[in-house]
């Protein structure tokens, strides 16, 4: 069967590994411009997280809804988001490394200032758009990595609220985001 434009999304659904090839050949300049411009401080990092992109388009393809958004703009997403978790992994591992057992060379150091500003400048920038309480409500979820209980319990609002204003927030974010790209 010959996969295209119109029916790739079906053939991904159906574990079709030629669909697969159809993304890597049509998406796969933008995933990595996404991912280089996220990691573009470690270039080593940059071919296994666009595995794990690719591994995770094809893993949670059922997931994918025409009807909220575009499949570049999801599949671009999912690259973003791969990009900044391969940042943290990469901050941890800086973070947590024992100065007496290695000396660490003074271009790591400020690779890793560089890294916690651009993720913290990224999210800031995200978040601007939201209100005081929707936005730590964001930076608790997603940056603090706390679970939905633990948020639920913090703030005192249950758990259908909560996901209400991160839904809601999600779309300001996505509308403030499409106004600087138009512009």
């Amino acid at each position: 069967m010959k996969i295209g434009e119109h029916n790739y999304i079906q053939q991904l659904q159906l574990q079709n590994e030629d669909a697969l090839v159809y993304v890597i050949d049509t998406y796969g300049g933008l995933l990595k411009a996404v991912i280089r411009k996220t990691l573009y401080l470690i270039p080593g990092e940059r071919e296994e997280c666009l595995n794990d992109v690719l591994l995770s388009i094809w893993d949670h393809i059922d997931s994918f809804d025409e009807s909220r958004n575009t499949f570049k703009n999801w599949a671009a997403a999912i690259a973003k988001y791969k990009a900044i978790d391969y940042l943290r992994k990469y901050r941890k591992k800086v973070q947590y490394a024992e100065i007496e057992e290695v000396v660490i060379p003074k271009e790591d150091l400020e690779l890793k200032r560089l890294i916690d500003g651009t993720v913290s400048e990224e999210v800031e920038k995200l978040l601007s758009c939201l209100n005081e309480k929707d936005r730590e409500l964001f930076w608790k979820l997603y940056v603090e990595e706390k679970s939905m209980d633990e948020l639920s319990l913090e703030t005192g609002m249950e758990k259908t609220v909560i996901y209400n204003r991160l839904s809601r927030g999600k779309q300001r974010m996505k509308k403030q985001h499409l106004k600087e790209r138009e512009a």
